[in-house]
């Protein structure tokens, strides 16, 4: 009886031993860091910075494809800019990818039915022959029905592929939409298609604004002219091919790659105090397509970014550990900003505390996912019950993946969220010539900069980490 009663208490004071120390190795945020990032968050929601921002760059420099003038001249306004905000470091990192540039575009029904059409060309597209491309069309549903095509009945004509879009809050029709764009014209080009159509990637079912974006293409030897149709332009089409008649098509596109271009990442910091090597990152990416003006994509995440880590460093103490925020280069033609910055940083993988990218608008945000170690989940969650009152739900179901640039990053290892804004009309607009500054609400963009200001002061002043190391978060797969 007195042994078993021994056992038992010997069983309890490990136990509570044990529980001590799983409980010296979770992390967690100071009640005073909390309170500086309650009120930090609210200061956040009525501050214009961020505003402010996306306006001067898309006003000042405009649409921003890679490798253009106007590439290099937002490069230039982002480091006069961040200077002009005071971070404590600014500095580049040369990126270097292949120039593709757009000259012009055009397309029109010849037969049976003569009419002009609305499209534009796709990244990496390959031009047409002077003079234009004219052939027969043949048409399919989707993607899985092109898939099972006969490539005899493919050969010499043009691939057009429909692909049709809901809007979702989540956006998450879009997997179906670029699978269509990326890998629809490489499949046509190993069928011996002349060139590839789809109907855009796009929401916008009643806008005769087409949506370009990126094709599969890695190498310009295997590239054919892609372009995407307009919505209603594509329906039109699709119409004319119901009618049942042989559907001839020109093409005529002068567009192409040029040889190769060095760019650059923007990177401003705000030095931590106590701990100046850790760093939490966040971010947007500079470039745009040449369509718009580049405002919601991704104008408004650098502007997010920058105006969270301004609010921070304005604060009366820097935080314990760096801010860092990067303004990634050429994100829209192969993540070539963030594929170079993870090869640079992936030895110091470990060094980065959370990190996360804005990239999907400028609608509020309403969701916190996040890939973590198990020991920081309740570190997350006093995160999460600082953002709940200006809208954002914590699922802690769903791993975070860090946004398109800063994915990679995760990828090597880091720690990281996903802050999911409403993106219901985000594809409206999306890769067109109507993502101009008009589409920004400026108190919802001020509720992203409230919900990145008060993680990254958090994860700035937590006590431990959250898990960053290298192949930490290979189970996570891609969530961006």
């Amino acid at each position: 009886m007195r042994h078993s009663f021994r056992l038992h208490a010997l069983a309890a004071c490990l136990a509570l031993a044990f529980s001590a120390h799983a409980a010296d190795k979770a992390t967690s945020i100071p009640a005073q860091a909390v309170t500086a990032a309650t009120e930090l968050r609210d200061r956040a929601m009525n501050d214009n910075t961020g505003y402010e921002f996306v306006t001067g760059l898309t006003t000042e420099v405009g649409p921003r494809v890679a490798g253009s003038a106007a590439d290099a001249r937002g490069v230039a306004w982002t480091v006069a800019k961040f200077k002009a905000m005071g971070f404590d470091k600014v500095y580049t990192e040369k990126v270097s990818y292949p120039l593709w540039q757009r000259r012009s575009e055009h397309a029109e029904i010849v037969a049976p039915f003569p009419q002009p059409l609305a499209l534009t060309a796709l990244g990496y597209s390959a031009g047409t022959p002077k003079g234009g491309l004219t052939a027969e069309v043949v048409g399919f549903d989707d993607l899985e029905a092109f898939k099972k095509a006969d490539p005899a009945t493919i050969k010499g004509k043009i691939v057009y592929v429909s692909t049709h879009m809901q809007p979702q809050k989540d956006g998450h029709d879009y997997g179906m939409g670029s699978a269509t764009r990326t890998r629809g014209p490489v499949l046509a080009a190993k069928m011996g298609a002349a060139a590839f159509l789809l109907r855009s990637a796009g929401t916008d079912a009643h806008s005769r604004t087409p949506h370009t974006g990126v094709t599969g293409f890695e190498d310009p030897k295997d590239a054919i002219p892609a372009a995407a149709l307009s919505l209603p332009d594509a329906d039109q089409l699709e119409r004319v091919l119901k009618e049942g008649k042989p559907v001839t098509l020109k093409l005529d596109l002068d567009v192409g790659f040029a040889g190769t271009y060095e760019g650059a990442n923007v990177i401003a910091e705000v030095t931590g105090r106590k701990y100046p090597e850790q760093v939490v990152a966040i971010g947007g990416h500079l470039d745009s397509w040449d369509l718009g003006t580049g405002a919601i994509d991704d104008g408004a995440g650098v502007a997010i970014a920058a105006a969270a880590a301004k609010l921070i460093k304005d604060m009366p103490q820097r935080p314990d550990r760096t801010i860092r925020v990067i303004a990634f280069a050429n994100e829209e033609m192969g993540l070539w900003g963030g594929r170079a910055y993870a090869e640079a940083h992936a030895k110091d993988v470990a060094k980065f505390q959370l990190g996360t990218e804005s990239d999907f608008g400028a609608g509020r945000i309403w969701r916190m996912t996040a890939s973590v170690k198990p020991e920081a989940r309740g570190a997350i969650e006093q995160i999460a019950k600082v953002v709940a009152p200006i809208g954002v739900t914590y699922d802690a179901t769903k791993p975070g993946g860090g946004g398109s640039d800063l994915s990679q990053m995760h990828a090597k290892g880091m720690a990281a969220l996903s802050l999911t804004q409403d993106g219901t009309d985000y594809f409206d607009y999306h890769h067109t010539a109507n993502d101009t500054l008009d589409k920004i609400d400026p108190k919802a963009l001020a509720q992203n900069v409230a919900v990145y200001a008060a993680f990254a002061y958090m994860a700035a002043q937590a006590k431990g980490d959250f898990g960053s190391a290298p192949g930490a978060f290979a189970k996570d797969g891609a969530h961006d």
